[in-house]
Formats: structure tokens, C-alpha cells, sequence
């Protein structure tokens, strides 16, 4: 399995940003894709997920009235749409896969991307 997160960039504070997560190899029919981001000096954190054979979401408190994640079956794709942007969602932002869909986690991912670089400023 591979993911390659994209998209990133320098922004504005008030900005929205769309982040991409190009899927593929053999991911089987369940599984959930997830966002986390890791600012500098910090853990990483969960962002949102999506479970891609049942499309349920979950957001992390920090991001649910701002962000939205979705998927595109046909292109094996997830996004992250990123508005109202704050200087402390400066980070950098991962996607990974967990191998079921059947609950939308937020830990125990298994396969993960390089990060692509978000930087607010305010």
C-alpha cells in the first residue's frame, strides 16, 4: 500500500487549503483513510478519517466546524478541505490507512505517507 499526500503550501490566516491523498496498491474493500498533522516540537495528532467503504467521517474537536475530509472512489482519493485556517493548524500533514473501514479510527494506522508542509501565517 502507498500514499502520497500533496498540496501543501504557505498560506494566510483566514485561507482554505485542499490537501490530496493519492491511495493505491492492494488496500483490499475495507479499510479508513485518516489526516493527522504534527506541528514542530510536537506529537502527532489525529486530524480527521473517513472509512472508505461506508464513507462514515470523524474530525478531531479542532477541526470539525473548519475542515472537511471526503473520498473519490474512482481516483482512489481522499481530500481534506482546510477552511478558515488558523496559524496553529501550521503543521505537517500525513495520510494513512487503517485496514478496516467497518469503525473510523483514530489510531493503529498501518501504512503511511510522506507529509506535505502547511505554514499559516497570521
Amino acid at each position: 500500500v502507498q500514499l502520497q499526500a500533496s498540496g501543501g503550501g504557505p498560506v494566510q490566516a483566514g485561507d482554505s487549503l485542499s490537501l490530496s491523498c493519492a491511495v493505491s496498491g492492494r488496500t483490499g474493500s475495507s479499510y479508513t483513510v485518516g489526516w493527522f498533522r504534527q506541528a514542530p516540537g510536537k506529537e502527532r495528532d489525529f486530524v480527521a478519517a473517513i472509512s472508505w467503504n461506508t464513507g462514515s467521517t470523524r474530525y478531531a474537536a479542532s477541526v470539525e466546524d473548519r475542515f472537511t475530509i471526503s473520498r473519490d472512489n474512482a481516483n482512489s482519493a481522499v481530500y481534506l478541505r482546510m477552511n478558515r485556517l488558523k496559524s496553529e493548524d501550521t503543521a505537517v500533514y500525513h495520510c494513512a490507512l487503517h485496514p478496516t473501514g467497518r469503525f473510523v479510527a483514530t489510531e493503529g494506522y498501518r501504512y503511511w505517507g510522506q507529509g506535505t508542509l502547511v505554514t499559516v501565517s497570521s
